[in-house]
């Protein structure tokens, strides 16, 4: 990654930062919640350059809640910071696990298998009365460092945690997107045996990124229970995986910005559609969106590669 683009991430966590103190419980809301599917994008990212659409990573966001909230209940562990580690790591193992099964499927098959096992956890919450049905459960407010964060507070606190992590996920992202073994996803998706030839194995390197894509979503998932104070099943839910494939169709393959810019473009329409036509909210968000893909069909990274590309 060049100096020019670590300097404007850096830059667009100084923005982000500044901006805790000042704005209003709504924006940090919104804000919050499109980083925090940011970071699910930028994970996702990685297994879109090999040419394979993860239609289920929806599970990993719902353990990294699940997992965030339960540690704090069952634990009593408070710190966001431990949470939301302890969060990747679950859903990191969970995706490593499972990676050596779906590492070996290409198409529509890896898509439909990641669902799967996607609305397999899905069921299984829905049916846990321990662990509310369908209500899910509420998570106490966390402390960060040591402090406890209450009222507008843990909002500011938290909304300052996830624009870090997610920052420091994109940086981490393009970097590794500009070594050898970052460039072999784009070869993947054009040739895979001719990838075999060159000494590198497509279903270890698939296997490795896709551990890493459901860790971020692990930490999002957590970042966003932590947020709202809320874990349920929905979170796990089909259409969650197919909002965060739209957020990664709408960014295109620009990389860095156009997945953090469709995050955030995703949350402000739907804001927008609820507020404007809340019984046909989501008539107004397909509609926008439907022209914003047919304005834009290679993706928001089509407005400007050079601020959208953090890799060539």
């Amino acid at each position: 990654m060049s100096r020019a683009s670590d300097l404007s991430l850096a830059g667009l966590l100084v923005v982000l930062l500044a901006a805790a103190p000042f704005a209003p419980s709504w924006a940090l809301t919104l804000l919050a919640v499109a980083l925090a599917k940011g970071l699910v994008a930028l994970g996702m990212l990685l297994l879109l350059r090999a040419g394979l659409v993860p239609f289920g990573h929806a599970l990993y966001y719902c353990l990294g809640g699940y997992a965030a909230g339960l540690t704090a209940l069952w634990l009593g562990l408070r710190e966001a910071l431990l949470l939301v580690a302890i969060a990747g790591a679950a859903a990191g193992l969970v995706a490593w696990a499972i990676g050596f099964l779906i590492r070996r499927y290409r198409g529509i098959f890896f898509a439909m298998l990641s669902m799967a096992f996607s609305m397999i956890l899905y069921g299984v919450l829905l049916k846990s009365q321990s662990l509310g049905s369908s209500d899910g459960f509420s998570i106490p407010r966390p402390t960060l460092f040591a402090m406890p964060l209450a009222g507008t507070g843990a909002l500011r606190a938290l909304y300052a945690l996830t624009a870090v992590c997610a920052c420091a996920a994109a940086y981490a992202i393009a970097r590794y997107l500009r070594t050898s073994l970052g460039q072999v996803g784009p070869a993947i998706r054009q040739n895979e045996v001719r990838v075999g030839y060159l000494g590198y194995e497509p279903n270890r390197l698939i296997h490795g990124e896709y551990t890493a894509s459901g860790a971020m979503a692990g930490m999002a998932g957590a970042l966003v229970a932590l947020f709202i104070g809320q874990v349920d099943p929905g979170m796990g839910f089909w259409m969650t995986s197919g909002e965060f494939v739209f957020i990664a169709i709408l960014a295109g393959m620009g990389g860095i910005w156009a997945s953090l810019a469709a995050a955030l473009v995703l949350e402000v329409v739907h804001a927008v559609a609820f507020d404007v036509a809340p019984t046909y909210w989501r008539v107004v968000l397909g509609g926008t969106l439907l022209l914003l893909i047919l304005r834009f069909p290679s993706g928001l990274s089509s407005l400007s590669p050079r601020l959208t590309k953090a890799a060539p």
